[in-house]
């Protein structure tokens, strides 16, 4: 008996040892000190820290992309109104609108709940602590994931898998998971995989185990959407729209075309983002 109650002292002693070297569950923050969140990890803990000056860029600002707009607008007012809506995947050109589109969301739906977790593709091992978190919140919840992709093996990859369609307990209604990827397919490709398509009896192509994998995860989205790079045109319609934002006339928007082209000429791209930052060397530079 003495040699039991030494052992069941000594595994009690042991099991205070391991649970002291783990990291405490996550706390909730304080919902009412902002709108947008960040989940970012001290000492082994993840936490939710509240992002107070949010980037104020509205649907209004967003040119060139319309179609784009109307789908994720149109998504986003059925999550808050409760009804069916799908998880979002952006993808295409970089600096043509697509985290811009995602903080528009939040900025047009903040004052009716919606609440924005960015989280990074690092932490994405992170998510079923996060679900938990919101479970039961009357907030309404979009995951933000930016500029994500994935290298073979990645564990935030399989993470996202299962947030998104793969557990036996169903996503959280009050959640939905907004991405946006350079890449299609979330998963680097290359002239191999199209080793593993094989033809059908009548021939057809399907795709091989490892190509199969690879568009998995990004057909777990249920509403794809595409960015193209923007024209000439475009892109000079995007700096207008800057520039009288920052105060400028007409008369001065239109002295400013020749300038706007070399600047987006020496960066190699006609981007909105490329737009705005001319938009504001040119009003800092010449003053108005």
């Amino acid at each position: 008996m003495d040699k039991l109650d030494h052992f069941l002292r000594r595994a009690e002693f042991l099991i205070d040892r391991v649970e002291a070297l783990l990291p405490p569950a996550a706390s909730e923050p304080d919902w009412e000190l902002a709108s947008a969140f960040c989940w970012k990890k001290r000492g082994g803990r993840g936490y939710l820290h509240p992002v107070r000056h949010v980037v104020a860029i509205e649907f209004s600002d967003l040119h060139q992309i319309a179609i784009q707009l109307q789908q994720i607008q149109q998504n986003t007012r059925q999550f808050m109104e409760g009804r069916p809506a799908n998880n979002v995947l952006l993808t295409g050109a970089r600096g043509t609108g697509k985290s811009s589109l995602i903080k528009a969301c939040l900025n047009q739906y903040a004052a009716q709940g919606l609440r924005l977790i960015e989280v990074d593709k690092d932490d994405l091992s992170d998510l079923s602590e996060i679900v938990e978190l919101i479970a039961g919140r009357p907030e309404k919840f979009i995951i933000f994931c930016d500029d994500l992709s994935f290298e073979e093996g990645e564990r935030g990859y399989k993470a996202l898998k299962v947030a998104l369609d793969g557990s036996i307990a169903t996503q959280a209604g009050n959640m939905l998971i907004y991405a946006t990827s350079n890449r299609r397919h979330l998963l680097p490709e290359s002239h191999a995989d199209n080793a593993g398509y094989q033809r059908s009896d009548e021939g057809d192509l399907h795709p091989g185990e490892t190509v199969e994998e690879k568009i998995s995860l990004s057909e777990r989205f249920g509403l794809w959407l595409s960015f193209y790079p923007f024209k000439q045109d475009d892109y000079l319609d995007i700096v207008a729209h800057w520039l009288e934002k920052l105060g400028c006339n007409a008369a001065q928007i239109e002295a400013a075309r020749p300038d706007a082209l070399r600047f987006a000429l020496q960066r190699g791209s006609r981007s909105g983002r490329v737009a705005n930052q001319f938009a504001r060397a040119y009003v800092g530079e010449h003053g108005n």
